[in-house]
């Protein structure tokens, strides 16, 4: 267990502003929407949803893959830094989105082994939904503070205590509000600041401009009757009042223990909430924390730098094949040129030009700090799970790869062009976008996801990037699992079973099954190994 108590070291204040964090959410709850927001009050984007002047139809800032932006969904885990002023300090936040649709969770579960806190949205109307949970479930196994938003209050959605209960029951964790609203739907005025004792209103003509704060002293204060009809104050009494007797009251320690989530109500499109939000953020979200390594944990207050890959992706840029590693900074001071080691082929690496990312705008880095989440253009070198470090051996653990769900054969349509879609899908299986294996026996390949939808992302990604018209094909596998346990069984069971075996691309041997009865057959015949479904991203 890391330790997120009081008695973890002071940062040093460039570290300490620091909050780094990711938002999770069922497709369509709004995601999207809140991060656009956030940079609008971040003052990074002047206008949310901002038309370019290249006549291009409005589209958002941080979706950029062509099939984002035809389906209107988030594939890629995109990272976003910018500065957020609360009080007398001013907040450097580095927020990742990651992809709502349940066929990219791998995307999001090793997104997550990158952030410190995480922002959970829920449609008003919908409540908990099963993506919801399937993420949240991976914020557990972290023991991530989680912070909630319920989005889209201005249209009609469920009694607010019923939306509490849910998220107690389905999730298992304490809910205490930090926010109330007043009214539902289209009586939706705006919220009750229940931390600062305020008054939000919502502004509905103009979506882009914040919201205007009254002061009050408490729910008793004759201004509230001036700006609240007299049912809707009444209702806010009586439910703010069960609410106070139900609920636990916000406590610091819990939250960031990950059992306890304050959540605010609002409304991304009409910007409403959204900085309330952002202030929980800064005032509560913790700061940077130790990473989970081996031989030791990582402390971001250590002088030395080191940081890992959580992510690649390639052809950002189309036009110059370029493959960016994020990297998550654990700890240090980085400035731009240093020489780092890379642990896994012990080899120092110059940084020479790593970027910072606004949305799909990218500047060089010239320094960075423990916390921040920096991009660095590479060939290849650089894979999901490695560590980079000021010549320590150290490896950052925890980043998972899972087995495949669902298999399918692949070719290209042009026979001749066999080598240039093996080096497409290598480049794929690099990037963490899919499993490839290479069959023992035979030719071609066979590619596993977690998800239907990524073998449509794949197929328009390798005509795209590659010139590359390919066909999916079904295959009569159903599922892989790694091979573990001592060489010699290892190679007596591939003898014995070519026809199962194929190899990954770090060219680790893997097992195809097409029932349960092959993995059962193989765990009788060769009692000292183990079928894997998951394998550490190290090498």
């Amino acid at each position: 267990m890391l330790d997120r108590s009081h008695n973890a070291p002071e940062l040093p204040p460039e570290i300490a502003r620091r909050r780094t964090f990711a938002i999770i959410s069922h497709p369509d709850a709004g995601k999207t929407t809140l991060t656009e927001k956030f940079l609008l009050y971040g003052g990074a984007i002047q206008m949310a949803g901002q038309v370019r002047a290249k006549g291009e139809a409005r589209r958002t800032r941080s979706d950029f893959m062509q099939m984002e932006k035809d389906r209107g969904i988030s594939v890629s885990a995109s990272a976003m830094s910018f500065d957020f002023a609360s009080g007398e300090i001013n907040y450097r936040f580095n927020l990742v989105d990651t992809p709502g649709h349940s066929d990219f969770s791998e995307d999001t579960y090793r997104t997550l082994t990158a952030v410190d806190a995480a922002i959970m949205v829920i449609d008003g109307a919908k409540g908990v939904e099963s993506q919801t949970q399937k993420l949240f479930e991976v914020c557990r196994l972290r023991d991530l503070p989680i912070l909630t938003f319920c989005n889209k209050m201005d249209r009609e959605s469920r009694d607010t205590l019923d939306i509490i209960d849910e998220i107690q029951e389905n999730l298992a964790i304490d809910v205490t509000p930090a926010s109330w609203p007043i009214g539902v739907g289209r009586e939706f005025l705006g919220c009750y600041d229940v931390i600062n004792d305020r008054l939000e209103l919502m502004d509905r003509a103009d979506r882009n401009k914040v919201a205007e704060s009254i002061a009050i002293e408490g729910l008793d204060d004759p201004k509230l009757a001036e700006h609240v009809p007299e049912h809707l104050l009444e209702q806010l009494r009586e439910e703010l009042e069960m609410a106070r007797e139900l609920l636990p009251p916000f406590d610091r320690e819990a939250f960031l223990d990950g059992t306890l989530t304050p959540i605010w109500f609002g409304s991304a499109i009409n910007s409403f909430g959204v900085q309330e939000l952002m202030q929980g953020i800064a005032n509560f979200g913790p700061e940077p924390q130790p990473q989970n390594a081996s031989p030791r944990p990582i402390s971001a207050d250590e002088k030395k730098v080191m940081g890992f890959v959580f992510k690649v992706q390639a052809n950002m840029d189309p036009k110059h094949r370029d493959r960016v590693a994020f990297v998550r900074l654990a700890s240090g001071h980085f400035k731009r040129g240093m020489k780092l080691t890379h642990v896994r082929s012990k080899k120092p690496m110059a940084i020479s030009n790593p970027v910072l990312f606004l949305a799909s705008d990218r500047e060089l880095a010239e320094e960075a700090w423990a916390g921040d989440i920096i991009g660095i253009p590479n060939h290849g070198q650089l894979r999901i799970g490695d560590t980079l470090t000021e010549g320590e051996d150290i490896r950052v653990t925890g980043i998972p790869s899972f087995a495949p769900e669902l298999l399918q054969t692949v070719r290209a349509g042009d026979p001749m062009k066999a080598k240039h879609l093996e080096k497409a899908l290598m480049q794929f299986a690099e990037e963490g976008a899919a499993k490839v294996f290479k069959p023992a026996v035979g030719s071609g390949f066979i590619v596993g996801v977690v998800g239907a939808l990524q073998f449509e992302v794949l197929a328009s990604r390798i005509e795209l990037e590659y010139g590359l018209p390919v066909r999916f094909d079904a295959s009569q596998f159903t599922s892989a699992r790694w091979l573990n346990g001592p060489k010699a069984e290892i190679d007596k069971c591939v003898a014995t079973n070519k026809q199962h075996i194929s190899y990954d691309h770090d060219g680790d041997p893997v097992f195809l099954t097409r029932l349960q009865w092959d993995i059962d057959r193989i765990e009788r015949d060769y009692p000292e190994l183990t079928l894997s479904a998951t394998k550490e991203m190290m090498v």
